[in-house]
Formats: C-alpha cells, structure tokens, sequence
C-alpha cells in the first residue's frame, strides 16, 4: 500500500482553508468555504491559487505559496488523523503489507508530521518533495516503486484527489480514492477509479 499522507491520513483540510483564507483577505479576494475549496483544489497547486483569486501577473507564485506554508506550519498541531486512520494501517500490518507514505509535502515537514503522530513505525518508506510548492508526486512514486522492487500489480495508491489517480495511471498501479480529504466524491468518481467515502468503506473491499 503507498498511502497519500495530506487528506487521505491526515485530516488537515480545515487548516489548508484557514491558512489560504489569510493569504486571500489580505488581498481582499472572496474567501473560500469547504464546499469551494474540494471544487477548485487542485495540482499542480499554481492551478489552485489561480481558480482561488490569485494574479500572478501582480506577484510571483512562490510569494502566496511560502506565506501559505509559514500559515500551514502553524496550524498544522492542530491537525488530527482521518477517523479510522490506525486502524487501518494495523488492519494491513496484520496482513503483513508493506507501507509507505508518499506526498507532496515537503520532506522534513512530513517526517516531523508523521512522527507527531507516533505513526511511523507503520511505513517502509515516508517521500516528500524538496520544495513547498506541490508541484505532484508522479516522479516520486517511480523512485518509491524502485525502491520496494515489488511488482506493480501487487501495488495500491489510496489517495484522495484526482492527482493520486493521475499518479496512478503514470505509474500504471492500481488506485483507491477516498472522499474524505481535499477532494469531492462527486470530482473523484470523473476518475472512474473505486471511490469509497472512509476507511470503514475501504477495509470492506479487503
């Protein structure tokens, strides 16, 4: 299992909407609610702030996605695990599964997220990007791919966005998505991938 870390495991979708609307009243742009904010998100993220409000002919991208960043740092102590989060990453650990975690968060910030919850002793393997500005995940997960040297069809991304999907095809592993995270189940489902809504849903298909 390569398991999505933003979303999928971890629940921070309510601080990402915090962190962002800072940087939009600040400009005074509309702020978003939850129901905006899982129809526009999006990768690579530049697409994001730009259906957000953003004009980036006034200001550089990596202006808004640092500040970003500096607000999602702060915030993020306030995060909690998806419900059901452990209990099913002990479900695949009894079935002896190799896990990983792989993100387009940026590496240390990831380590020190996953550790904070004490979770990982779970993961094989824990891939985050060189840089805050979520560019996607797909070369990541080749690299995560030639390092477990598992064949592909014994492999499953549980993701949360359609981007998980697109890693997925790119890779040409299997994909679940859940409609908990950043994403709709509405939007998710364009994918033609299985959709499930939790992790109760999730652990049934096994």
């Amino acid at each position: 299992i390569i398991w999505d870390w933003n979303g999928t495991l971890l629940n921070d979708v309510d601080i990402c909407i915090s962190s962002m609307n800072k940087l939009l009243n600040e400009r005074k742009l509309p702020l978003l609610d939850t129901e905006r904010y899982r129809q526009i998100f999006t990768f690579p993220v530049r697409d994001y702030y730009e259906k957000a409000g953003f004009d980036f002919s006034s200001e550089p991208f990596e202006t808004p996605a640092i500040q970003f960043i500096d607000n999602y740092r702060l915030s993020l102590p306030g995060a909690t695990l998806q419900e059901g989060a452990k209990e099913a990453l002990r479900f695949f650990r009894s079935r002896k599964t190799d896990q990983s975690v792989l993100s387009v968060m940026e590496q240390q910030l990831l380590g020190d997220s996953v550790k904070g919850f004490g979770i990982e002793g779970y993961f094989g393997r824990i891939s985050g990007i060189d840089n805050h500005y979520g560019e996607g995940k797909t070369e990541l997960a080749l690299k995560t791919l030639e390092d477990t040297r598992e064949l592909k069809e014994n492999i499953l991304l549980v993701g949360d966005t359609l981007h998980d999907h697109e890693v997925a095809e790119a890779t040409g592993i299997d994909c679940i998505l859940i409609a908990h995270g950043h994403q709709s189940y509405e939007r998710l489902s364009t994918s033609g991938r299985e959709v499930v809504n939790n992790f109760e849903e999730l652990l049934s298909l096994f």
